[in-house]
């Protein structure tokens, strides 16, 4: 007998004398999934939807789902009614998550499913979760196969699809959005995953304060729920499970923001609105949900700036002041420590007079700007550096502001297509009062001083609007200073 042949015999004889290896059953699914609604009847919360006039709840029993699109944050229940959807239209679910799988697969499994239902007469249903993970290009893929309509299709999303999705896409589906679920909701499911025989069978106990917490806890995500009971009911070692259980379990509160995605932009709208209003205790609620949510400080900080300016303006000078310092220790020292003078810059604003006076005359400048044929700056308003611009009346006619008592000539400095324009109109709140007033003295000097000249000098008067609205284009940019033209004695 060769060595190869005495080697396999020795292999044969150890492997008849092995001893099988005693496999443990396979674990049981989690508790989530346990607890899954395999019907319509089983679902709890999104009454809109699946109530008794419900416009989903129609589709499906008419058997009439098409080209679906789910939109709404995670655990309220997307997944369970493709489920559904398949079960009661007999189709095969198909479940993709466009995070992991590419176009190619996705692709793939469509040309299958549609010459599954070619040759066999029976439909698969897609369930493309994460459907905004594809870019626009990507998605174009699906468009074919939904308007050839032998697969059944349903994309979910926790991302505002107007954002998301690409248009041509929207348009070939029908749109539904699921809610967070309310507090009763989270309340029956839990009581459920509880008793159920495939749930916790009865062998656990939960507090009301527990269960209160666990409710808080869950943000309308009934998965979460459950992940965390079962969490809790693991650790428990006498069948109750109390808050402190349910505090072990959670360790931190996982908070409901996407840095990039809608609650980004709603959270900050919400922040500027209640600090416009004047409200510091929503100001700082929402501003707690930011920091919480991973939000980066600095554009905070950026935003309070805005507020500054728009909301806040010339009715409270400081409110810049304190936006920018807060900015700066944002730079300076970052997260946490930088979180109270974000606080003190919002809560100062939320509480300074307001007046959105600049924010109003700005756009109306530009708009002016915009929309009307550009003005050539009058002559008197441009710089003369050089002879041959003095010798086409660059800077004729102008008058410098502090040879006079009051510090102001009487000088047209808008276009004279312009003349008259305002732009700017302060409130009557804070420190835009006095220049309110101020402003309105300076008009009103201004008006006498024009009507005495004018009488003193009616044919000048006469002749003032020609010559001012005389103006020859410059081929020169104005890099001077204030100072410049008062060097040049202009």
């Amino acid at each position: 007998m060769g060595c190869q042949d005495l080697m396999c015999a020795e292999r044969i004889a150890y492997d008849q004398d092995m001893e099988p290896l005693p496999f443990s059953e396979a674990p049981p699914a989690p508790l989530a999934e346990r607890m899954r609604p395999a019907d319509l009847d089983e679902v709890i919360g999104q009454e809109d939807l699946l109530g008794p006039e419900g416009p989903l709840r129609s589709l499906v029993e008419r058997d009439a789902c098409r080209a679906l699109l789910f939109w709404g944050p995670p655990g309220t229940g997307k997944t369970t009614m493709g489920r559904i959807i398949a079960s009661r239209a007999t189709a095969r679910f198909v479940q993709y998550s466009a995070a992991l799988a590419g176009v190619r697969e996705v692709r793939h499994a469509l040309e299958e499913s549609q010459f599954r239902s070619k040759t066999e007469g029976k439909r698969d249903l897609l369930f493309l979760d994460e459907i905004h993970r594809f870019n626009r290009a990507q998605q174009d893929v699906l468009l074919s196969f939904l308007e050839e309509g032998s697969v059944i299709f349903i994309g979910a999303t926790t991302e505002n699809p107007s954002f998301a999705l690409n248009a041509a896409l929207l348009s070939r589906c029908q749109l539904f959005c699921f809610a967070p679920l309310d507090e009763g909701a989270v309340r029956r499911m839990i009581s459920n995953a509880l008793c159920a025989p495939r749930g916790l069978n009865g062998r656990f106990r939960l507090s009301e304060d527990a269960a209160t917490l666990l409710v808080s806890l869950s943000d309308g995500d009934g998965r979460r729920a459950l992940t965390t009971l079962e969490l809790a009911s693991s650790i428990a070692e006498d069948g109750t499970i109390d808050v402190a259980l349910i505090t072990r379990a959670v360790q931190r509160k996982g908070m409901r923001y996407d840095r990039a995605g809608e609650d980004h932009y709603n959270v900050i709208s919400a922040l500027h609105k209640s600090v416009r209003n004047s409200d510091p205790d929503a100001a700082l609620y929402w501003l707690a949900r930011m920091i919480e949510g991973g939000e980066d400080p600095r554009y905070i900080a950026r935003r309070l700036i805005r507020i500054a300016s728009e909301d806040v303006g010339l009715a409270d000078p400081a409110g810049l002041s304190q936006a920018v310092a807060a900015w700066r220790a944002v730079e300076a020292i970052g997260l946490p420590e930088c979180d109270l003078a974000l606080a003190q810059a919002t809560v100062y604003l939320a509480t300074a007079e307001k007046s959105n006076a600049l924010y109003r005359g700005l756009g109306d400048a530009r708009r002016e700007v915009r929309e009307r044929p550009i003005e050539e700056v009058p002559l008197h308003l441009r710089n003369a550096p050089t002879k041959m611009m003095k010798g086409l009346g660059y800077g004729d006619g102008y008058k410098y502001a502090h040879d006079f008592d009051d510090g102001i000539a009487q000088m047209n400095c808008l276009p004279p297509a312009l003349a008259g324009r305002r732009f700017y109109h302060p409130t009557g709140r804070g420190d835009e009062r006095p220049i309110a007033e101020r402003l309105a003295r300076w008009r009103e000097h201004k008006m006498v001083a024009r009507k005495s000249h004018n009488e003193t000098n009616p044919t000048e008067a006469q002749g003032a609007e020609g010559e001012s609205a005389t103006s020859t284009p410059s081929p020169l940019v104005d890099r001077d200073t204030e100072g410049s033209h008062r060097r040049s004695g202009n």
